[in-house]
């Protein structure tokens, strides 16, 4: 049986889907604003409770956020919420489904402004990702000057759940910050990746 390859320890203990998302997604750029919302929606909904359990969800979050479209989130209704609040695929939390829909509506305004939502939120690393050397996940803060920084235009701009640590998760997520242990065998593909995804030359 071959060898495991070296993960960062927050992976380990959570099943089949925690290895999946840390091995494939967790600290990879994200530039595409479909994806920044759907972590948005995610991250929000995680508040008080596991990230396993939100990835365990996600594919009943796909299906009840209209494939995470902030476009078609937004022309949600009152009557769409309240059946929202009645779908268990979903965490039934009213707050949050509420605050999903109004993200939505935030989000399309800063698309608006900024051409993309994504080129708005990478202006706050100045567009690449921040590449940090952390020995153990204990070294891992829980933000960040650049979460604090967002999280607070965030809420000026009138989004909620976008607190700094909410928002350091999401930099996280999306590699905005590149997290991985040193030891972890994902760190030195995610160091390589520069702006856009692409390999730094």
């Amino acid at each position: 049986m071959p060898k495991s390859p070296n993960r960062c320890a927050w992976a380990a203990g959570g099943g089949p889907n925690y290895i999946t998302y840390h091995d494939e997604e967790w600290g990879v750029p994200v530039y595409d604003d479909h994806v920044q919302y759907e972590f948005l929606v995610l991250e929000g909904a995680q508040a008080g409770l596991s990230w396993s359990t939100i990835l365990n969800k996600r594919d009943g979050y796909r299906k009840a956020f209209a494939g995470f479209d902030p476009a078609r989130v937004a022309r949600f209704t009152a009557r769409r919420v309240e059946k929202l609040l009645e779908d268990p695929s979903i965490v039934r939390n009213r707050l949050k489904v509420e605050s999903a829909v109004g993200n939505a509506k935030a989000f399309l305004k800063v698309q608006k402004e900024f051409g993309t939502f994504s080129d708005y939120i990478w202006s706050f690393v100045g567009g690449k990702p921040i590449q940090n050397r952390r020995q153990k996940d204990s070294d891992i803060p829980a933000t960040s000057p650049e979460s604090d920084a967002l999280s607070k235009d965030l809420k000026r701009r009138g989004f909620r759940f976008v607190g700094s640590t909410i928002i350091y998760a999401h930099m996280q997520a999306t590699g905005m910050v590149n997290d991985h242990v040193v030891g972890c065998f994902r760190h030195g593909p995610c160091a390589r990746l520069g702006k856009r995804g692409r390999p730094a030359a």
